[in-house]
């Protein structure tokens, strides 16, 4: 009797082990799901990803006012193109044309040699070397910021009026605001050193221009 019993329990053990092993591989291969007690309420919102514009040419026109040493001021226009060789530096050339009067000089008696009449065209072209130094931002209430940059700018060129053409060197700074991705606004100050010999005396004139300009990339 005690052996049937033995043989018994023995033949129970040999069939639950195998069951056991087979319920633990199970549980490993499907662990339990963990069930998120707490589900966030997040406020999604759309992003709209800016479109920045990678072209690097610059060209538009500028107006402004010319003062010529010894001379009056007078109302300048004139063009230019940019490229820009990197997000800092970028080359310039422009070209401009303005009107220079000897009508003081004349109002004395004293004609200025190569006017041949009281007002004579001016024009200048020139070439040069711009550098941002404060690029940044400016804001326009709470929702409107345009990126803009101060820089700097000097190079060389010649100017031309009563039958003299003079080499200038010119320098100064700007403000340039970009109103979106292709059209932007210029604050110009420079001045355009030359030689000038037309009161007798070969004398080095400094001659100060303030303009504003508008531009377009592409």
């Amino acid at each position: 009797m005690i052996n049937r019993l033995l043989l018994g329990f023995a033949c129970g053990i040999c069939v639950c082990v195998p069951l056991l092993a087979s319920a633990a591989e199970t549980a490993d291969k499907n662990p339990p799901a963990q069930e998120q007690v707490i589900q966030p309420e997040l406020d999604r919102r759309d992003v709209k990803l800016p479109h920045i514009d990678v072209d690097d040419i610059e060209v538009g026109f500028y107006v402004g006012t010319l003062s010529i040493e010894n001379f009056n001021s007078q109302s300048v226009k004139g063009l230019r193109l940019a490229y820009h060789v990197t997000e800092d530096f970028f080359i310039e050339g422009a070209t401009a044309k303005s009107i220079i009067s000897d009508e003081f000089f004349r109002s004395r008696a004293f004609p200025i040699t190569g006017f041949d009449k009281q007002e004579e065209d001016l024009t200048y072209h020139n070439i040069s070397l711009g550098y941002n130094v404060l690029p940044g931002e400016i804001f326009l209430g709470r929702r409107w910021a345009m990126a803009s940059a101060f820089y700097v700018i000097g190079g060389v060129g010649t100017t031309k009026f009563a039958k003299q053409s003079h080499s200038t060197f010119n320098f100064g700074g700007g403000y340039r605001i970009l109103l979106n991705d292709w059209w932007a606004v210029h604050l110009d100050m420079r001045d355009y050193v030359f030689n000038s010999d037309l009161l007798g005396q070969n004398k080095r004139t400094n001659n100060f221009e303030a303009t504003f300009g508008m531009t377009v990339f592409f």
